[in-house]
């Protein structure tokens, strides 16, 4: 019987360590835009095609620079919109303190529609 504890190479482990900073930072975008817009996005047959148009956007955005819709990738693109959005001097909101009526949703800034939008592409590839 062998009891030695196999090698972790230093490559596995920082993809690892990669692996869970991106579904951390997925499951945050969640907490502060994705649930209250992706329910928004079902209780609204406008707001669910807007957010849809987003989805696209950001598949075809990623389609074009050769990325898989995987965790690391859409990791990648929701943090360059929240960058973008906090350079501009536009922020996230706090877990559940984002809008909750559709109707609110539907005059939301560019930023929350596309990250809500990144949060149902997660989703969608059972990676939330």
């Amino acid at each position: 019987m062998n009891n030695e504890i196999p090698a972790v190479t230093a490559q596995g482990l920082d993809a690892e360590l990669l692996l869970n900073a991106d579904l951390l930072f997925l499951d945050e975008v969640m907490a502060r835009v994705g649930v209250d817009g992706i329910t928004a996005a079902y209780a609204n047959a406008g707001l669910l095609a807007a957010v849809d148009q987003h989805a696209a956007a950001v598949r075809e955005s990623l389609r074009g620079a050769g990325r898989p819709i995987d965790a690391g990738s859409l990791a990648a693109y929701g943090r360059s919109i929240t960058a973008a959005a906090r350079r501009a001097g536009r922020f996230l909101p706090e877990p559940g303190g984002a809008h909750v009526a559709p109707l609110d949703w539907l005059t939301a800034e560019w930023h929350l529609l596309r990250l809500v939008a990144v949060c149902m592409l997660a989703e969608d590839a059972a990676l939330l």
